[in-house]
């Protein structure tokens, strides 16, 4: 296993190379030019090779997730063998979630380009397909976002718990997850989401990861002092 640092600056590389690619997927590729007006629809089939790209960086974005939870499983487990398990497992659940909204974007793609095919025939059938389509993308990305809202608590609480980086910057940050939970369930209940809600934890998300990058994580100075699970605990 490699040391502490060498991990945490690991991790934190890991984590700014997901971040520009969440960044470069919705606000670049599937920005206001694809997704603004006149709509995905008409707008879909002039750019498909962004709708394709989107969707291919989309699952590599999950893949880099469960990269970063088997990086740091190592050392997580050493401090929490069930905190370690549980952030693969919910890593791993997030990449499927990532595979369906990365199909829900390629099925936009195709439903705009039979909608220029057709030029205008039916035009009352496609805006009904290209609804349900979008929504499905709609529905899929918000609890793609939850479950990854959820994995960051998880692993916040064990960098907080056990001290592997300074407490102001995870302790700072859970208190910007539970505002972006709070905020990204709000679609659930007929609500638009309030993104002034999600931008404290982009920023704490940021700030953590360009200090992992540098910093690692803390190495342990007395494992007597740290509350080990031992590997042979049940999970």
């Amino acid at each position: 296993m490699g040391s502490a640092v060498s991990i945490g600056r690991t991790m934190g590389v890991l984590l700014l190379v997901q971040a520009v690619i969440g960044s470069t997927v919705n606000f670049g590729l599937l920005g206001s030019t694809v997704m603004g007006p006149p709509g995905v629809l008409t707008n879909a089939a002039q750019y498909p090779n962004r709708m394709s790209i989107a969707a291919l960086m989309l699952i590599a974005a999950g893949f880099v997730s469960v990269a970063i939870s088997t990086t740091v499983f190592p050392l997580f487990r050493r401090f929490t063998l069930r905190g370690a398990i549980g952030y693969v497992v919910l890593t791993g659940a997030g990449l499927a979630l990532v595979a369906v909204e990365a199909s829900a974007i390629m099925s936009m793609l195709t439903i705009s380009q039979q909608y220029t095919a057709a030029g205008g025939a039916d035009a009352r059938y496609y805006e009904i397909v290209g609804n349900v389509v979008r929504y499905a993308r709609y529905w899929a990305h918000y609890p793609n976002l939850l479950v990854g809202s959820g994995t960051l608590l998880l692993v916040y609480s064990i960098l907080f718990r056990f001290n592997l980086v300074p407490r102001l910057l995870t302790g700072v940050g859970m208190a910007a997850i539970a505002l972006q939970l709070f905020g990204l369930s709000m679609p659930f209940f007929g609500y638009r989401v309030n993104f002034y809600l999600l931008a404290p934890m982009g920023i704490c998300h940021i700030i953590l990861a360009i200090w992992l990058a540098i910093k690692g994580f803390r190495e342990s100075q007395d494992d007597d002092k740290v509350d080990f699970e031992p590997l042979s605990q049940g999970v």
